[in-house]
């Protein structure tokens, strides 16, 4: 019988402890959210600034919706591309001083995108080994030869490069990672990239809407130009509250993209609506009250985590782990806090790797102090009685 290795395969995921379920979420308020008729305090949102529920952001997908309809109804290469992608893009453009970007419906579908239109004909990729699975599916998927440097060891990519033959090169690493919440050396990286005819890439994903001046991401923050770092990917779907997802670089690049990126060319454009919201929501995060409010919050979590010996890693930004090191103990923890009513995600194998298994917590600008103090004591109370 065809495929009859199915529920072997789910019963084998449920016996190391890595199978996956989904929970319905009926509806979310102010860092609550209500899921299966019970309220938790969510801790595992990458709504980073609240924007997702923004007034004003719901009120220009609305005025999106009356303007534009409910969706594009075509590829951007048809009749697809509207007003309020172009006014998107050349906001974005313009911010991020570059002199194009292109719109896709995913940061998954950009990096496959990337990898599959950049290296049709060969290349090389040299990328963090902890970069998303989309990037990594990307150029497995591709005609380039993939290599991976050890998590931000800029020595070891320096050593792949130089044994590196190949004269189209991409330097790939993330500016903020997903799981561990760190930042890529970026400085360096951008060194590196130019020392071996290089381009560099970031996915800004979990960077871009926090950090930098204007809330606008690695390039924001470091200050790099459109020669130090020509592909610049980044989601709206994060700290933005939308959806989506965006290239930015040189007018070259964007055109080459336009005529060889599949991803681009034969998927329905992203509804204009929700590209008038996206573009509202960025003229908010570029206030910084909310960026402002993120920041201190994250400061503060660290300070009461310490103060409470909950061992957390290394991260400065929303994203703060806390490593339990083995799947079953770490699902464990999250139900324990869910039952004191924080809801918080176990990450496991192969999100992570194998050993590595954590509590993800992700902070918000709308968490309160009093939140942070009783997830705190959740944290602890649960770490304590899985332990025994």
């Amino acid at each position: 019988m065809a495929f009859d290795w199915l529920e072997a395969s789910l019963a084998q995921r449920y016996e190391d402890g890595y199978l996956r379920t989904r929970h319905c979420q009926q509806y979310e308020k102010d860092a609550v959210v209500n899921i299966n008729g019970d309220h938790y305090l969510n801790f595992a949102s990458n709504d980073y600034l609240g924007m997702r529920q923004h007034q004003g952001v719901l009120q220009a997908w609305v005025e999106g919706l009356a303007h534009f309809g409910g969706g594009s109804g075509a590829s951007p290469l048809v009749t697809g591309y509207s007003q309020a992608h172009l006014a998107l893009e050349a906001y974005l453009a313009d911010k991020l001083q570059r002199e194009a970007v292109l719109l896709f419906n995913s940061g998954f579908a950009a990096n496959q995108a990337i990898c599959q239109a950049l290296f049709a004909d060969g290349g090389h990729i040299v990328a963090d080994k902890l970069m998303h699975a989309s990037f990594i599916d990307g150029a497995m998927a591709s005609n380039a030869t993939l290599s991976r440097f050890k998590h931000n060891d800029v020595l070891h990519a320096q050593t792949l490069l130089n044994k590196s033959e190949a004269t189209d090169k991409l330097l790939v690493s993330e500016g903020i990672f997903s799981m561990d919440g760190d930042s890529a050396p970026v400085p360096e990286l951008t060194s590196l990239a130019a020392t071996h005819s290089a381009w560099l890439m970031l996915d800004d994903a979990h960077a871009f809407g926090v950090t930098g001046e204007h809330g606008l991401g690695s390039a924001d923050a470091y200050g790099l130009s459109q020669a130090q770092l020509p592909v610049l990917m980044a989601t709206f779907g994060k700290a933005i509250g939308t959806g989506g997802a965006f290239i930015a670089g040189s007018q070259l690049l964007i055109d080459y993209l336009i005529n060889h990126a599949r991803h681009y060319i034969y998927s329905t454009a992203m509804p204009p609506a929700q590209a008038v919201a996206t573009l509202q929501s960025l003229t908010y995060c570029e206030e910084g009250e909310a960026r402002a409010a993120l920041h201190d919050n994250i400061a503060y979590f660290r300070e009461v985590a310490a103060q409470q010996g909950i061992d957390v890693m290394s991260s400065h930004s929303a994203i703060q782990p806390v490593l339990v090191g083995d799947p079953q103990q770490a699902v464990a923890v999250s139900e324990a806090m869910r039952s004191r009513g924080i809801w918080v995600t176990a990450m496991r194998y192969p999100t992570v790797p194998k050993g590595t298994d954590r509590i993800r917590i992700t902070l918000s600008a709308l968490h309160q102090k009093k939140d942070i103090d009783v997830m705190c004591d959740a944290l602890m109370l649960s770490l304590n009685e899985v332990s025994q």
